[in-house]
């Protein structure tokens, strides 16, 4: 029997590793390649060109929707599955765009995962509960309330909020926009206002599950 061969592409190794060592259990699963971020997944899959990638969304150096797009690109053979901590709506559907097959939680049990995997090495298309959750509803809404909430953030205000998501104190944000620091104050104020938060990281992962900002304007 030939065997389904892997990779797996994540930066945390407890995952990693933990996951390699329990797909590898598996008659029919090989694991290959464990990359440890979006560049060398990308070269790897270039090199390797495995059966299934399963790739994290966030990784440093290369994103993992960007590191998707990249790996379609050169290796169209190769199935890729998203296994993620997030379940933002913006983060499901870029990976599907991307090329991605299937969209699974990091909290997915190992049997759903297995077989996950199998369906889209099959060339089925798989999402978990979640996943599946959100598609419906953005398909029910049509896809509005997005550019609805972009309307309301200023240009200005998306820049700042930008900046505060690579960690910019007020001041670095305010040398970098050439304005005042009370300037920045009063934008963050507003935004607060506007997501119905109280604090950076409330505003920052707000914005990021809305998709007004995406994981590159973190890098």
């Amino acid at each position: 029997m030939d065997k389904i061969r892997l990779m797996i592409a994540d930066d945390h190794p407890t995952f990693r590793e933990g996951l390699s060592r329990l797909l590898e259990d598996e008659e029919d699963l090989e694991c290959i390649a464990k990359p440890t971020d979006g560049v060398e997944a990308v070269r790897l899959a270039k090199e390797l060109r495995p059966d299934v990638a399963i790739i994290d969304v966030s990784m440093p150096n290369l994103n993992g929707i960007e590191a998707v797009k990249q790996i379609k690109a050169a290796c169209p053979d190769t199935v890729v599955l998203m296994v993620s901590a997030f379940d933002y709506e913006s983060y499901i559907l870029a990976s599907l765009q991307a090329g991605a097959s299937g969209y699974m939680s990091k909290s997915t049990p190992l049997r759903e995962l297995v077989s996950a995997i199998r369906l889209v090495h099959r060339g089925e298309s798989v999402l978990d509960i979640k996943a599946t959750d959100k598609i419906v509803r953005h398909l029910a809404t049509g896809d509005s309330s997005g550019k609805m909430v972009s309307e309301r953030l200023h240009s200005r205000e998306l820049e700042i909020i930008k900046l505060a998501a690579r960690g910019m104190s007020n001041k670095g944000i305010a040398d970098e926009l050439f304005i005042s620091e009370r300037t920045v104050q009063t934008h963050l104020v507003n935004i607060f206002r506007k997501t119905g938060t109280s604090s950076r990281t409330q505003a920052v992962l707000y914005v990021l599950k809305k998709g007004w900002i995406t994981l590159d304007d973190l890098s």
